[in-house]
């Protein structure tokens, strides 16, 4: 009766020096590493997030340049720039960014801070969100544009009517968040809190809200760009300044070069702001996760 033949282990390769040599590791399997690793370098960050932006001015130009479109339709990078040192020269342009930054922070930091409130009742009494779910979900549903009316009607044309529509905006991304992520916070957390006599504001603050740090924070970046896209419709009530002001002077002037100074400013102020909120994102989740 035969009995298989026990493996005869191998010995480890030796180095010239005598020691065990380590393997290589493949190519291709070190390539994502290094990669990988590379993403992680601020300065490299930086350089791959403006390859995109560059791009797009190159082939804006490009297409200036070549005569595809008129320059009615689509002005040349250099007559924007010249535009934008209009505007400065005469002062404008800094009052625009100035009044609209402020609209945008005010209104964001009242929705964001109701939003918060409702979002905590909501999401932990059930008694609350099932007498107020409903109607707060049928007034999520409505436009931003069909607020404006009802808005001039009760708080005329002054700055209360535009910053209680930029409010609006960023109400609901964070309210919603909120609700949700308090639903769904470990039963067992909450239990553990309160046997140590945990309750109520306390058991909140302490446990509940830290839990859903990066929910609300989601919420809150949701509610900033929500609140730069209420902007627009805030400032068509009866504005005679800030960047939606502008965008719809140029339009009915035929000032395109104005109109994409606008629409480039607002997207480098939103993108800029998003940044700051994710710096204090960083730092929360460090803190309290």
């Amino acid at each position: 009766m035969s009995t298989a033949a026990a493996p005869v282990p191998v010995p480890p390769t030796l180095s010239p020096t005598g020691t065990p040599a380590v393997p290589a590791v493949p190519a291709a399997a070190a390539a994502p590493a290094r990669a990988g690793s590379l993403l992680h370098r601020r300065p490299v960050r930086l350089v791959l997030g403006l390859l995109v932006p560059a791009l797009l001015l190159a082939a804006w130009q490009l297409a200036a340049a070549a005569g595809t479109f008129s320059p009615v339709q689509l002005p040349s990078p250099a007559a924007v720039y010249t535009a934008a040192a209009d505007l400065l020269q005469r002062g404008q342009l800094g009052r625009h960014v100035a009044i609209s930054t402020q609209r945008v922070l005010i209104g964001f930091a009242l929705g964001s801070a109701l939003g918060l409130a409702l979002g905590a009742l909501l999401g932990l009494s059930r008694l609350a969100e099932t007498l107020l779910g409903p109607a707060i979900g049928a007034l999520r549903a409505v436009p931003s544009l069909a607020w404006v009316p009802l808005l001039i009607l009760w708080l005329k044309i002054g700055e209360d009517s535009k910053i209680t529509l930029i409010t609006i905006g960023a109400f609901f991304p964070v309210f919603t968040t909120v609700a949700l992520a308090l639903r769904h916070v470990d039963r067992n957390l909450v239990e553990a809190a309160r046997a140590f006599g945990l309750h109520g504001l306390k058991l909140l603050t302490t446990v509940q809200l830290p839990a859903v740090v990066p929910a609300v924070f989601s919420g809150l970046r949701l509610a900033l760009a929500q609140s730069w896209l209420f902007l627009v419709a805030a400032e068509l009530i009866a504005s005679s300044m800030g960047l939606g002001f502008l965008l719809t002077d140029s339009q009915n002037n035929g000032r395109t070069d104005r109109l994409f100074l606008a629409i480039i400013l607002l997207a480098v102020l939103g993108k800029a702001t998003d940044a700051v909120l994710g710096l204090a994102q960083n730092r929360a989740v460090k803190k309290w996760t």
